[in-house]
């Protein structure tokens, strides 16, 4: 009867899941509060804890992407992409993803790919290279990227997971920058000269024999840059003080301000049993911190920043972790008996089909961040190594396999000559060898890394 319930639970928690990815937005937020509620008052299970950590650093991260969005900071790093594009256009397989996967460890935001992902596609047609290699591979490698920034959500998803068991925010970025950076330049390797060429590709050659649509496939690339906002180059100042205070902090935490001696001391949210700040709760307030002082000394205003596309976002993101996790993290503790006897001894006896686990969640939750609060602890509690954890993160990156997220549909729709797109099959898209060739990569240079470095 027991099994039963479970499974009935375990239904109750997929079909949210499901509904909610279809829904897109705060989808599965919203969708995730419904399973809540469910499980809550019809299967009587006692709600854990809400991921307030991950959500309020989702807010902290993004509102100062926005700040540096409102200030003409993200114009003024696009504009830097553009000048590097175009210097060697026929590098554009290796420049696109490589520079992509850059600017998105820099903002921690993977947004920011979509003021880039035209001008590789424009470089890439006016070179007569195939759009679809430097088009799929800037989509992973930004996917890729936000794994291993030290101001991503997902990277402080997995810090406030690991935490406690000893891992500080640079072991992650110690591990997490090389693994995916080499996952990305393997997939570079595999898409290099994958496809037929575009004077010998069907769909172009079709599509070719129209004439408005010949005429206008090299126009759109020589228009002159929009002037630079005031502040553009003092946020990008600001903004990229803050992300080298974070990385420092990081990397030395006994520069983090300490309240142990302090009488009466008590832990708690902000301060740990050791009288420590905590990581997670130092990158909340420098990055807050850092949209203020944008707001100040880069001539934008709180108002500009609140229209800013980026914060629309923040709060999608959210309340997307707030609801999923939420649902997913009460299931998993109510059943954590049930859960370790049917998995702990596969993944004692293969750990690293704990990472296949991480891959298929991220396909349906498309958000790494949720992934990885909802499926780490459970690898902790299985008696998985807090390093060997670090190693395998990048395989939350799984939501490319199906073609709905923003990235992936904005990629196709930019690269008119339709080499970039969703085959017969659905799964047979332009992103889904490039993908699963660089996560498992990266996740192979994690496994490597973390048993050297960690």
């Amino acid at each position: 009867m027991n099994e039963v319930m479970i499974i009935l639970q375990l239904v109750v928690l997929l079909v949210c899941i499901f509904v909610g990815a279809r829904m897109s937005g705060i989808g599965l937020g919203v969708m995730g509060m419904i399973g809540l509620l469910i499980l809550l008052f019809v299967f009587q299970l006692k709600p854990s804890d809400p991921p307030l950590e991950v959500m309020l650093i989702i807010l902290s991260v993004v509102t100062a992407a926005a700040a540096l969005q409102a200030a003409g900071g993200m114009d003024y790093l696009v504009q830097i992409a553009a000048k590097i594009l175009r210097s060697r256009p026929s590098q554009i397989t290796l420049l696109g993803p490589l520079v992509t996967y850059f600017f998105t460890l820099f903002a921690g935001t993977a947004h920011i790919s979509y003021s880039i992902m035209p001008i590789i596609s424009e470089v890439a047609i006016k070179k007569r290279i195939r759009p679809e290699r430097a088009m799929s591979m800037s989509v992973t490698a930004a996917h890729m990227a936000i794994t291993a920034s030290p101001v991503s959500a997902a990277t402080a998803a997995l810090l406030t997971v690991l935490a406690a068991s000893g891992i500080h925010l640079g072991d992650i970025l110690l591990v997490c920058i090389p693994s995916t950076l080499i996952g990305v330049i393997v997939g570079i390797l595999f898409v290099f000269k994958r496809g037929k060429e575009l004077d010998k590709d069907p769909e172009f050659l079709q599509r070719m024999k129209d004439p408005a649509f010949a005429a206008q496939l090299d126009q759109g690339g020589g228009k002159e840059a929009e002037p630079l906002r005031p502040g553009a180059i003092q946020s990008i100042y600001l903004f990229g003080a803050a992300v080298l205070s974070v990385v420092i902090l990081g990397f030395v935490p006994s520069l983090l301000p300490s309240f142990a001696d302090m009488e009466g001391f008590k832990p708690g949210f902000t301060v740990n049993a050791a009288g420590q700040v905590q990581m997670p709760s130092m990158i909340m307030m420098i990055m807050l911190g850092a949209t203020g002082l944008i707001i100040l000394f880069a001539k934008t205003t709180a108002a500009q920043v609140t229209k800013a596309s980026l914060f629309a976002s923040a709060g999608q993101a959210t309340i997307a972790v707030f609801g999923v996790v939420w649902m997913s993290s009460t299931f998993m503790d109510n059943n954590y008996l049930a859960i370790k006897g049917a998995l702990g001894e596969m993944v004692t006896g293969y750990p690293w089909t704990f990472a296949l686990g991480l891959f298929a969640l991220s396909m349906l939750l498309f958000s790494q961040a949720a992934t990885a609060k909802a499926l780490m602890p459970l690898g902790l509690s299985l008696g998985m190594p807090a390093a060997y954890l670090v190693g395998i993160f990048p395989a939350v990156n799984g939501h490319f396999f199906i073609p709905g997220y923003p990235t992936l549909l904005t990629a196709i729709q930019f690269d008119r000559t339709g080499t970039t797109r969703i085959g017969k099959y659905v799964l047979n898209h332009s992103f889904m060898l490039p993908g699963l060739v660089t996560v498992t990569a990266s996740v192979l240079a994690g496994l490597l890394l973390q048993s050297i470095l960690l």
